[in-house]
């Protein structure tokens, strides 16, 4: 699914997302969705977010059959 939509990332689910310092090698991490922090319904280089594990990056990736 494409991280770029807000309706599409929830808390709970599995994506990969890259992190500010990963942006120039395009580095992803995987991580489950802690809370969502784009509040724009979109936005062109993904969805903001903070995993639970208190990284935070913009979506590139959600794993169908994740659920939240």
């Amino acid at each position: 699914m494409d991280g770029k939509l807000r309706q599409n990332v929830k808390p709970g689910i599995e994506v990969d997302i890259v992190l500010k310092q990963d942006q120039r090698t395009g580095k992803t991490t995987r991580g489950i969705v802690k809370d969502i922090l784009t509040n724009s319904p979109n936005h062109p280089h993904g969805i903001k977010v903070r995993l639970q594990d208190g990284q935070v990056g913009r979506v590139k990736t959600i794993y169908a059959g994740s659920s939240g």
